[in-house]
């Protein structure tokens, strides 16, 4: 098992990204992503409605 430290400067960080696959880059991961999550659809609840109950009162 071959161990490997943190790298210590500069350089050495950006020789450590540049061994990154090539099929861990973006452009390669793009069409592997999963969709975004969307959010659940909106509804009024009877606690919403009654916060706004009297609202024709007001306007």
């Amino acid at each position: 098992m071959h161990l490997r430290t943190e790298p210590e400067t500069l350089g050495e960080l950006i020789a450590d990204c540049a061994d990154i696959p090539p099929a861990l880059h973006a452009p390669a991961c793009r069409e592997a992503r999963l969709p975004a999550p969307r959010p659940r659809p909106w509804t009024v609840d009877e606690a919403c409605h009654a916060q706004v109950a009297d609202l024709d009162a007001y306007v």
